[in-house]
């Protein structure tokens, strides 16, 4: 597989600062169905803390409906993808390198949990709730990074440390044996070019067997792949990916309903206003105001 096609779904993470690989994205969205970000994954561990509203969050074939106060893991290398729920979503995305946390000499904390995590062989629970520690945790990093005071790098990785310390003693998802981690990587190296042909050619007709072909794998053995790392089927991830693209379109294009159906590859006006508000939970001419 050539490494371009691999890298399609590959989010690059350029750091602030490369001596110290760590960075805090605020987002806010003011309308409900809205995708907050598309499909991807990165080598980085990833903390989307929610202030306020709720937001769909999809980790792998794990999706969360996340509210106030709510931590969402994303671990290295997991496809994951979000969608906001309500009109007042703001929440925090802290991306960090966890090289950050290597140690320069080999000891045990290096060996049982650094490691593991770097290497993508201790996964950590996608979902974090009612856990003030954890908060508390992410409220104390969040504000180090805004504020930057004399000190903040050390104040940062204590916090990290003890974040990880308490995700690990309450929140550790599953711990993979080598194996286990070569075949999880030899699936989304197998399945990257998959999905970067239904991003890019979403509008056609893109049949299951064809997709196969792509991945070298049978129809069934594919479908069962697919929907154990995207969490859906087939069907169900081409018709989400053309709704998004059919949103985008309603809120910032002048095309009529009629137009988005047909570039985002619904022939049928009528399916696919029925298919946007069941998803949507809006009609798409309410978005387009004709």
């Amino acid at each position: 597989m050539k490494v371009e096609k691999f890298e399609t779904l590959r989010e690059p993470m350029d750091m602030p600062d490369p001596h110290f690989p760590i960075k805090l994205h605020r987002n806010a969205f003011d309308e409900q169905g809205v995708v907050i970000f598309p499909h991807h994954f990165h080598e980085h561990l990833e903390f989307l803390y929610i202030v306020t509203g709720e937001a769909s969050i999809e980790c792998g074939s794990t999706t969360i409906t996340a509210s106030a106060g709510d931590l969402i893991v994303v671990n290295s290398n997991e496809l994951h993808y979000g969608i906001s729920l309500s009109s007042n979503l703001y929440y925090y995305a802290l991306i960090a390198d966890i090289s950050l946390l290597h140690s320069q000499s080999v000891d045990a904390a290096e060996t049982k949990f650094i490691t593991p995590i770097s290497q993508n062989r201790l996964l950590l629970q996608n979902h974090v709730t009612d856990n003030s520690k954890v908060s508390s945790c992410m409220h104390a990093i969040i504000n180090e990074l805004e504020q930057r005071e004399f000190g903040y790098e050390l104040a940062i990785k204590s916090e990290l440390y003890r974040l990880l310390t308490l995700l690990l003693r309450g929140h550790v998802a599953t711990v993979l044996t080598q194996d286990e981690y070569a075949e999880r990587m030899k699936n989304i190296e197998r399945f990257a070019p998959v999905f970067q042909h239904i991003e890019k050619r979403f509008k056609d007709e893109l049949s299951v067997d064809l997709l196969a072909n792509m991945a070298s794998l049978s129809r069934f053995h594919f479908s069962r792949l697919f929907k154990e790392l995207s969490g859906h089927t087939v069907t169900e991830y081409i018709t989400m990916t053309r709704l998004g693209k059919a949103d985008y379109l309603l809120r910032h294009s002048s095309l009529t309903v009629s137009e988005v159906a047909a570039a985002t590859g619904f022939n049928d006006i009528y399916y696919f206003s029925r298919t946007f508000k069941k998803h949507k939970k809006v009609s798409p001419s309410s978005l387009r105001g004709n």
